[in-house]
């Protein structure tokens, strides 16, 4: 067994037992390698942001969080190709980025032979320009997203005002190469979309926000003919 079979080999291994304990010694026989390979392995996991974790002292070991993390899914070769290529050449502004990122580095940690060289020839020929949306904006707009919390804003519009707003967020919307926060605005008591590179400053809170339908807050708007994109549709909840 290589080294890459072994990896997602021991992720399965947890998650069978999960949320229960393996040793290092239990592991080491199971794949046959010593426990010093296991070890190594196991930080590789960790260093890559697979959710294991070691529990030290007498019964402890090593365990995996079953709901952070995906059974192995099996890709073709042209599946995985595309997918590195697109997560590898993601605009590293746009919100979720860095999680595109560590997808597509394991993704591709994954290929070999021929299907590797593929895809690292198809993510050479597409280069993107970013917008230039500071990082720890991207990150809050991200949480707020994520946990469903109100978050604070400090926004520049077009004309160039600058505003204080208090935002209940519901999605986000991508249009000719930009990103936008579509959300509750508090102050205008309406559906607004903020452009994330004309926002100066955002900090999430713990104030859980209400739930808005994103194609109700984009009724009216400009952006009203909005559709998911197609690889996100069968993902939708229904409505």
């Amino acid at each position: 067994m290589n080294r890459t079979a072994r990896l997602y080999a021991l992720v399965e291994e947890l998650r069978a037992v999960a949320p229960r304990t393996l040793t290092v010694a239990a592991l080491a026989a199971r794949f046959e390698v010593s426990t010093r390979t296991v070890q190594r392995d196991l930080q590789t996991l960790m260093d890559t942001g697979v959710p294991v974790r070691t529990t030290p002292g007498r019964g402890g070991g090593w365990s995996i969080d079953p709901a952070m993390t995906l059974p192995p899914i099996r890709f073709t070769a042209d599946e995985a190709s595309a997918l590195v290529a697109a997560l590898a050449v993601s605009d590293a502004s746009a919100p979720f980025a860095g999680a595109a990122r560590t997808a597509s580095q394991k993704i591709a940690a994954s290929m070999t032979g021929p299907a590797s060289v593929a895809a690292q020839g198809l993510a050479a020929r597409i280069v993107a320009l970013p917008a230039r949306t500071e990082g720890a904006v991207r990150a809050a707009v991200e949480q707020a997203l994520a946990s469903g919390t109100v978050l604070l804003l400090s926004y520049t519009d077009e004309a160039g005002r600058e505003s204080d707003r208090e935002v209940e967020p519901a999605g986000l919307l991508t249009a000719n190469g930009r990103w936008y926060l579509i959300a509750w605005c508090r102050a205008r008591k309406a559906g607004r979309g903020f452009r994330l590179d004309r926002i100066t400053a955002a900090v999430p809170t713990d104030e859980q926000a209400p739930s808005h339908d994103l194609a109700d807050l984009l009724n009216g708007s400009a952006a009203a003919g909005a559709v998911r994109p197609a690889a996100l549709v069968s993902l939708a909840p229904p409505r």
